[in-house]
């Protein structure tokens, strides 16, 4: 990202793994109106919820623009289990803690609204092209 973008959730969440085992990793995610970021914790251990905790300064980034939906929400002790599914079909499971406003409902708000946002600009630029290609027509037809 270029400009930081404005952070609407900062916390953890547990990502599933892609390897054999798929094991459940801890990550700090950054919920942004670009995308979602993960931030893997130096040392292994999960760092906690303290911002002191030994967190990368880089990040994996699941932007909106390539994110297709979020779905498979389960509750199971305490839990809350959900897919984020990538525009390539691919298939990224996160849980959380069931208490408050749950990240998958926050995450797929945020990308609602992504989407929303580039249909408006992709239909005002539309009608701009259109309008302007039309009169610049109409102008050709009376001379």
């Amino acid at each position: 990202m270029s400009l930081p973008a404005k952070v609407m959730r900062d916390g953890l969440l547990e990502k599933r793994s892609s390897g054999l085992l798929q094991l459940w990793k801890k990550k700090r995610c950054v919920l942004t109106e670009e995308g979602l970021r993960l931030h893997n914790c130096k040392g292994g251990g999960g760092g906690g919820d303290a911002p002191t905790s030994a967190w990368s300064s880089r990040a994996k980034e699941l932007r909106f623009e390539r994110m297709a939906t979020v779905d498979c929400v389960e509750y199971k002790r305490g839990l809350v289990y959900f897919t984020v599914v990538m525009a390539t079909g691919k298939e990224i499971d996160f849980r959380c803690p069931q208490d408050g406003t749950a990240w998958n409902a926050e995450i797929a708000l945020a990308l609602v609204r992504y989407k929303n946002l580039q249909a408006v600009q992709t239909g005002r630029n539309r009608h701009l092209s259109t309008a302007h290609l039309g009169s610049t027509g109409e102008d050709e037809e009376f001379l």
